[in-house]
Protein backbone atom coordinates (compact mmCIF):
# COMPACT_ATOMS: atom_id res chain seq x y z
CA UNK A 1 0.00 0.00 0.00
CA UNK A 2 2.49 2.51 1.05
CA UNK A 3 4.87 1.77 -2.01
CA UNK A 4 1.69 2.71 -4.29
CA UNK A 5 1.08 6.01 -2.67
CA UNK A 6 4.79 6.78 -2.99
CA UNK A 7 4.48 5.77 -7.11
CA UNK A 8 1.43 7.98 -7.25
CA UNK A 9 2.91 11.11 -5.60
CA UNK A 10 5.97 10.75 -7.59
CA UNK A 11 3.80 10.75 -10.66
CA UNK A 12 2.01 13.66 -9.71
CA UNK A 13 5.11 15.62 -9.06
CA UNK A 14 6.75 14.56 -12.66
CA UNK A 15 3.59 15.68 -14.10
CA UNK A 16 3.91 19.49 -11.81
CA UNK A 17 7.51 19.98 -12.85
CA UNK A 18 6.50 19.25 -16.57
CA UNK A 19 3.64 21.56 -16.54
CA UNK A 20 5.97 24.30 -14.94
CA UNK A 21 8.58 23.68 -17.38
CA UNK A 22 6.39 24.02 -20.42
CA UNK A 23 4.46 27.30 -18.55
CA UNK A 24 8.17 28.95 -18.08
CA UNK A 25 8.95 28.07 -21.89
CA UNK A 26 5.59 29.77 -22.73
CA UNK A 27 6.30 32.50 -20.49
CA UNK A 28 9.49 33.13 -22.15
CA UNK A 29 8.26 33.44 -25.25
CA UNK A 30 5.53 35.50 -24.44
CA UNK A 31 7.62 38.23 -22.85
CA UNK A 32 10.44 38.78 -25.88
CA UNK A 33 11.24 42.33 -25.87
CA UNK A 34 9.59 44.09 -28.92
CA UNK A 35 12.65 46.12 -30.65
CA UNK A 36 12.55 48.74 -33.54
CA UNK A 37 14.31 47.29 -36.54
CA UNK A 38 14.87 49.14 -39.79
CA UNK A 39 16.68 48.13 -43.41
CA UNK A 40 19.81 50.09 -44.18
CA UNK A 41 19.27 52.41 -47.09
CA UNK A 42 21.44 52.04 -50.31
CA UNK A 43 21.52 54.74 -52.54
CA UNK A 44 24.52 57.04 -54.50
CA UNK A 45 25.83 59.76 -51.77
CA UNK A 46 27.65 62.55 -52.47
CA UNK A 47 30.79 62.53 -50.06
CA UNK A 48 31.70 65.71 -48.07
CA UNK A 49 33.62 67.35 -45.08
CA UNK A 50 32.25 70.26 -43.13
CA UNK A 51 34.70 72.90 -42.49
CA UNK A 52 34.79 75.93 -40.07
CA UNK A 53 36.21 78.96 -40.99
CA UNK A 54 35.44 82.91 -40.79
CA UNK A 55 34.22 85.46 -44.01
CA UNK A 56 36.15 88.28 -44.73
CA UNK A 57 35.53 91.24 -47.13
CA UNK A 58 35.39 90.57 -50.88
CA UNK A 59 37.91 93.81 -50.35
CA UNK A 60 39.09 96.12 -47.88
CA UNK A 61 40.87 99.29 -48.20
CA UNK A 62 41.67 101.76 -45.39
CA UNK A 63 41.58 105.24 -46.18
CA UNK A 64 44.25 107.35 -45.12
CA UNK A 65 45.67 110.92 -44.46
CA UNK A 66 48.50 112.28 -46.53
CA UNK A 67 48.84 115.45 -45.58
CA UNK A 68 49.40 117.49 -42.04
CA UNK A 69 46.51 119.52 -40.81
CA UNK A 70 43.20 119.60 -38.94
CA UNK A 71 40.46 117.22 -39.42
CA UNK A 72 37.47 120.45 -40.25
CA UNK A 73 34.32 118.07 -41.36
CA UNK A 74 33.99 114.51 -41.27
CA UNK A 75 30.63 113.87 -43.58
CA UNK A 76 29.74 110.15 -43.42
CA UNK A 77 27.29 107.85 -40.50
CA UNK A 78 29.97 105.02 -39.53
CA UNK A 79 28.78 101.73 -40.68
CA UNK A 80 26.46 103.55 -43.52
CA UNK A 81 27.16 102.76 -47.27
CA UNK A 82 29.48 105.00 -49.45
CA UNK A 83 30.37 105.21 -52.88
CA UNK A 84 33.71 105.21 -54.73
CA UNK A 85 34.65 108.87 -54.76
CA UNK A 86 32.74 109.85 -51.87
CA UNK A 87 34.12 112.31 -49.88
CA UNK A 88 34.40 111.14 -45.92
CA UNK A 89 36.83 113.83 -44.60
CA UNK A 90 37.90 117.07 -45.16
CA UNK A 91 41.28 118.36 -43.85
CA UNK A 92 42.43 122.30 -43.12
CA UNK A 93 43.82 123.22 -46.51
CA UNK A 94 45.09 126.70 -45.63
CA UNK A 95 48.75 125.44 -45.94
CA UNK A 96 48.09 123.34 -48.73
CA UNK A 97 46.31 126.42 -50.97
CA UNK A 98 49.63 128.94 -49.93
CA UNK A 99 51.73 126.48 -51.23
CA UNK A 100 49.64 126.68 -54.90
CA UNK A 101 49.44 130.09 -55.28
CA UNK A 102 53.82 130.13 -54.50
CA UNK A 103 54.08 127.57 -56.98
CA UNK A 104 51.88 129.29 -59.48
CA UNK A 105 53.86 132.40 -59.14
CA UNK A 106 56.76 130.81 -59.28
CA UNK A 107 55.72 129.53 -62.62
CA UNK A 108 54.47 132.55 -63.63
CA UNK A 109 57.88 134.06 -62.90
CA UNK A 110 59.29 131.24 -64.93
CA UNK A 111 57.47 131.70 -67.91
CA UNK A 112 58.26 135.50 -68.34
CA UNK A 113 61.65 134.67 -67.70
CA UNK A 114 62.00 132.12 -70.50
CA UNK A 115 59.67 134.49 -72.67
CA UNK A 116 62.62 137.38 -72.34
CA UNK A 117 65.36 134.65 -72.45
CA UNK A 118 64.38 133.63 -76.05
CA UNK A 119 63.58 137.16 -77.44
CA UNK A 120 66.76 137.73 -76.56
CA UNK A 121 68.40 134.66 -77.57
CA UNK A 122 66.44 135.46 -80.91
CA UNK A 123 67.86 138.93 -81.16
CA UNK A 124 71.47 138.14 -80.16
CA UNK A 125 71.33 135.52 -83.45
CA UNK A 126 70.37 137.98 -85.69
CA UNK A 127 72.64 140.59 -84.69
CA UNK A 128 75.30 138.00 -85.12
CA UNK A 129 74.61 137.94 -88.55
CA UNK A 130 75.97 141.58 -89.16
CA UNK A 131 78.81 140.82 -86.38
CA UNK A 132 76.95 143.47 -83.81
CA UNK A 133 77.84 140.88 -81.18
CA UNK A 134 80.06 138.08 -80.60
CA UNK A 135 79.85 134.53 -80.79
CA UNK A 136 79.97 134.36 -76.75
CA UNK A 137 77.32 136.37 -76.67
CA UNK A 138 75.03 134.35 -78.46
CA UNK A 139 76.42 131.43 -76.79
CA UNK A 140 75.51 132.94 -73.11
CA UNK A 141 71.88 134.41 -74.58
CA UNK A 142 71.01 130.24 -75.46
CA UNK A 143 71.97 128.88 -72.14
CA UNK A 144 70.10 131.42 -70.96
CA UNK A 145 66.63 130.77 -72.66
CA UNK A 146 67.65 126.65 -71.98
CA UNK A 147 67.92 127.39 -68.08
CA UNK A 148 64.60 129.20 -68.43
CA UNK A 149 63.08 126.14 -70.11
CA UNK A 150 64.21 124.39 -67.34
CA UNK A 151 62.94 126.69 -64.55
CA UNK A 152 59.72 126.06 -65.89
CA UNK A 153 59.76 122.37 -66.47
CA UNK A 154 60.63 122.56 -61.85
CA UNK A 155 58.21 125.15 -61.19
CA UNK A 156 55.79 123.19 -63.04
CA UNK A 157 56.31 120.05 -61.19
CA UNK A 158 56.06 122.02 -57.72
CA UNK A 159 52.95 123.24 -58.99
CA UNK A 160 51.75 120.08 -59.60
CA UNK A 161 52.99 118.32 -56.02
CA UNK A 162 51.30 121.56 -54.45
CA UNK A 163 48.10 120.89 -56.11
CA UNK A 164 48.49 117.01 -55.50
CA UNK A 165 48.69 117.77 -51.48
CA UNK A 166 46.02 120.44 -52.05
CA UNK A 167 44.04 117.02 -53.19
CA UNK A 168 44.60 115.69 -49.95
CA UNK A 169 42.85 117.29 -48.16
CA UNK A 170 39.88 115.88 -49.96
CA UNK A 171 39.78 112.36 -48.12
CA UNK A 172 37.15 110.28 -50.50
CA UNK A 173 36.06 106.66 -50.39
CA UNK A 174 38.46 104.46 -52.42
CA UNK A 175 35.93 101.75 -53.14
CA UNK A 176 31.94 101.38 -52.77
CA UNK A 177 30.94 99.56 -49.21
CA UNK A 178 30.87 100.32 -45.57
CA UNK A 179 32.68 102.41 -43.90
CA UNK A 180 33.79 100.88 -40.50
CA UNK A 181 33.89 103.93 -37.69
CA UNK A 182 36.37 107.15 -38.06
CA UNK A 183 39.35 106.90 -35.98
CA UNK A 184 40.11 110.64 -35.85
CA UNK A 185 36.91 113.39 -35.12
CA UNK A 186 36.43 116.50 -36.11
CA UNK A 187 38.79 118.90 -34.66
CA UNK A 188 41.86 115.95 -34.34
CA UNK A 189 45.12 116.86 -36.19
CA UNK A 190 46.63 113.99 -38.39
CA UNK A 191 50.40 113.49 -39.67
CA UNK A 192 50.33 112.61 -42.83
CA UNK A 193 52.72 113.96 -44.73
CA UNK A 194 55.68 111.58 -43.32
CA UNK A 195 53.70 108.68 -43.17
CA UNK A 196 50.12 108.27 -44.44
CA UNK A 197 47.91 107.60 -41.66
CA UNK A 198 44.65 105.44 -41.21
CA UNK A 199 41.71 106.96 -40.67
CA UNK A 200 39.11 104.79 -41.47
CA UNK A 201 38.39 101.70 -43.46
CA UNK A 202 35.81 100.61 -46.46
CA UNK A 203 34.81 97.04 -46.77
CA UNK A 204 32.77 95.76 -49.77
CA UNK A 205 30.40 93.33 -48.50
CA UNK A 206 28.96 92.90 -52.39
CA UNK A 207 30.59 89.21 -51.87
CA UNK A 208 32.51 87.76 -48.78
CA UNK A 209 34.50 85.11 -48.37
CA UNK A 210 34.49 81.38 -46.46
CA UNK A 211 37.86 80.70 -45.70
CA UNK A 212 39.37 77.40 -44.39
CA UNK A 213 42.48 74.93 -44.46
CA UNK A 214 41.68 71.23 -46.11
CA UNK A 215 43.84 68.02 -45.35
CA UNK A 216 45.95 67.64 -47.92
CA UNK A 217 44.74 64.01 -48.81
CA UNK A 218 41.12 65.88 -49.12
CA UNK A 219 42.89 68.00 -52.06
CA UNK A 220 43.75 64.79 -53.77
CA UNK A 221 40.21 63.49 -53.26
CA UNK A 222 39.00 66.77 -55.21
CA UNK A 223 41.57 66.73 -57.99
CA UNK A 224 41.09 63.06 -58.45
CA UNK A 225 37.16 63.77 -58.61
CA UNK A 226 37.64 66.45 -60.98
CA UNK A 227 39.49 64.66 -63.10
CA UNK A 228 36.75 61.84 -62.92
CA UNK A 229 34.52 64.33 -64.16
CA UNK A 230 31.98 63.22 -60.79
CA UNK A 231 29.98 65.79 -61.59
CA UNK A 232 30.19 67.66 -58.34
CA UNK A 233 28.79 71.01 -57.80
CA UNK A 234 31.64 73.32 -56.20
CA UNK A 235 29.83 76.43 -57.83
CA UNK A 236 26.78 76.04 -55.02
CA UNK A 237 28.61 74.67 -52.40
CA UNK A 238 26.63 74.45 -49.33
CA UNK A 239 27.32 77.19 -46.35
CA UNK A 240 26.29 76.83 -42.42
CA UNK A 241 25.87 79.68 -40.42
CA UNK A 242 25.50 79.86 -36.06
CA UNK A 243 22.20 81.18 -36.62
CA UNK A 244 19.50 80.41 -39.19
CA UNK A 245 20.03 83.32 -41.70
CA UNK A 246 16.94 85.01 -43.48
CA UNK A 247 18.15 83.82 -46.73
CA UNK A 248 19.92 80.52 -48.14
CA UNK A 249 23.05 81.14 -49.47
CA UNK A 250 25.78 78.88 -50.79
CA UNK A 251 29.16 79.02 -52.06
CA UNK A 252 31.63 78.93 -55.09
CA UNK A 253 35.15 77.94 -54.23
CA UNK A 254 37.19 80.32 -55.86
CA UNK A 255 40.92 80.23 -54.25
CA UNK A 256 43.18 76.86 -53.59
CA UNK A 257 46.58 77.70 -52.06
CA UNK A 258 48.85 76.59 -54.78
CA UNK A 259 51.02 74.96 -51.75
CA UNK A 260 51.21 73.17 -48.79
CA UNK A 261 51.64 74.62 -45.21
CA UNK A 262 54.39 72.63 -44.06
CA UNK A 263 53.32 73.21 -39.86
CA UNK A 264 50.00 71.98 -40.64
CA UNK A 265 49.84 70.03 -43.00
CA UNK A 266 46.94 71.71 -44.74
CA UNK A 267 45.84 73.96 -47.84
CA UNK A 268 43.87 76.91 -47.53
CA UNK A 269 40.46 77.56 -49.78
CA UNK A 270 38.62 80.31 -50.01
CA UNK A 271 34.26 80.37 -51.43
CA UNK A 272 32.90 83.22 -52.46
CA UNK A 273 29.31 83.61 -51.00
CA UNK A 274 27.28 86.86 -53.05
CA UNK A 275 25.80 88.21 -50.49
CA UNK A 276 22.99 90.92 -52.26
CA UNK A 277 20.72 91.19 -49.22
CA UNK A 278 23.87 92.52 -47.13
CA UNK A 279 23.43 90.23 -44.10
CA UNK A 280 26.77 88.69 -43.90
CA UNK A 281 29.63 90.67 -42.19
CA UNK A 282 33.37 89.94 -41.55
CA UNK A 283 34.15 87.93 -39.06
CA UNK A 284 31.06 85.74 -38.97
CA UNK A 285 31.87 81.97 -38.06
CA UNK A 286 30.61 79.67 -40.91
CA UNK A 287 30.53 76.35 -41.91
CA UNK A 288 31.70 74.93 -45.38
CA UNK A 289 29.99 71.14 -46.20
CA UNK A 290 33.06 70.81 -49.09
CA UNK A 291 32.36 67.69 -51.47
CA UNK A 292 35.06 65.36 -52.37
CA UNK A 293 33.97 62.56 -54.15
CA UNK A 294 30.37 60.25 -54.84
CA UNK A 295 29.57 56.66 -53.64
CA UNK A 296 27.55 54.53 -55.74
CA UNK A 297 25.18 52.04 -53.59
CA UNK A 298 26.30 53.22 -50.44
CA UNK A 299 24.49 51.18 -47.16
CA UNK A 300 23.56 53.73 -44.91
CA UNK A 301 22.15 53.79 -41.51
CA UNK A 302 20.96 56.08 -38.78
CA UNK A 303 24.06 57.24 -37.20
CA UNK A 304 21.83 56.58 -33.71
CA UNK A 305 21.33 53.58 -34.17
CA UNK A 306 25.70 52.96 -34.01
CA UNK A 307 27.19 51.99 -30.43
CA UNK A 308 30.99 52.11 -29.43
CA UNK A 309 33.46 49.80 -27.89
CA UNK A 310 37.45 48.77 -27.36
CA UNK A 311 36.67 47.06 -30.75
CA UNK A 312 35.37 49.88 -32.86
CA UNK A 313 32.00 50.90 -33.83
CA UNK A 314 29.18 48.03 -33.72
CA UNK A 315 25.35 47.77 -35.10
CA UNK A 316 23.38 45.05 -33.10
CA UNK A 317 21.47 42.92 -36.20
CA UNK A 318 18.91 40.90 -35.84
CA UNK A 319 18.97 37.40 -38.11
CA UNK A 320 16.60 35.32 -39.43
CA UNK A 321 15.57 33.67 -35.78
CA UNK A 322 14.77 37.15 -34.32
CA UNK A 323 17.88 37.21 -32.54
CA UNK A 324 20.40 39.57 -32.24
CA UNK A 325 23.56 39.64 -33.35
CA UNK A 326 26.51 42.09 -32.40
CA UNK A 327 27.98 42.81 -35.54
CA UNK A 328 31.40 44.76 -35.74
CA UNK A 329 31.52 47.39 -38.79
CA UNK A 330 33.80 49.96 -40.61
CA UNK A 331 32.43 53.03 -40.72
CA UNK A 332 32.49 55.99 -43.71
CA UNK A 333 31.56 59.65 -43.12
CA UNK A 334 28.03 61.11 -42.11
CA UNK A 335 25.43 62.53 -45.06
CA UNK A 336 22.08 63.38 -44.71
CA UNK A 337 23.02 65.04 -41.28
CA UNK A 338 21.80 61.74 -39.32
CA UNK A 339 22.85 58.72 -41.62
CA UNK A 340 26.43 57.32 -41.30
CA UNK A 341 27.81 54.99 -44.55
CA UNK A 342 28.51 52.00 -43.07
CA UNK A 343 31.53 50.42 -45.64
CA UNK A 344 32.26 46.80 -44.21
CA UNK A 345 30.19 44.40 -41.89
CA UNK A 346 26.29 44.49 -43.09
CA UNK A 347 24.54 44.20 -46.20
CA UNK A 348 21.72 45.64 -47.86
CA UNK A 349 18.78 43.24 -46.23
CA UNK A 350 20.37 43.18 -42.72
CA UNK A 351 17.27 44.35 -40.05
CA UNK A 352 19.31 46.30 -37.56
CA UNK A 353 18.29 47.72 -34.11
CA UNK A 354 17.57 51.61 -34.50
CA UNK A 355 16.53 52.02 -30.89
CA UNK A 356 16.83 50.55 -27.06
CA UNK A 357 20.01 49.24 -27.41
CA UNK A 358 21.09 49.19 -23.62
CA UNK A 359 18.06 46.80 -23.56
CA UNK A 360 19.17 44.19 -26.29
CA UNK A 361 22.23 42.26 -25.97
CA UNK A 362 24.23 39.66 -28.38
CA UNK A 363 21.81 36.01 -28.43
CA UNK A 364 18.88 37.73 -27.15
CA UNK A 365 15.34 36.54 -28.58
CA UNK A 366 13.69 39.62 -29.43
CA UNK A 367 10.31 40.37 -31.45
CA UNK A 368 11.70 42.89 -34.53
CA UNK A 369 9.40 45.53 -34.81
CA UNK A 370 10.45 47.33 -38.97
CA UNK A 371 10.34 51.08 -38.92
CA UNK A 372 10.96 52.77 -41.82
Amino acid sequence: METRLIIALFAVSSALVSCNHKASKESSAQVAETVDVAIPTVENVTLSNVYPGYLTANSSVDVVAKVNGQIVSKNFESGAMVRKGQVLFKIDPTTYLDQVKQAEATLATANSTRDYAKAHYEAVKKALESDAVSKMEVIQAESAYEQAEASIKSATAALADARRLLGYCTVIAPITGRVADGVYDVGAYVSGRAEPVVVTTVYDNSSVSANFAIEDNVYHDIVNSLSRQDSLNYNKVPVIFEEPMPHDYTAEVSYLAPALNNSTGTLTIKCRIDNPYDELRPGMYVKVDLPYGRQDNAVLVKDASLATDQRGSYLYVVNDSDKVVYTPVTVGPLVHDSLRVIEKGISAGDRYVTKALLKVRDGMTVKPHLVK
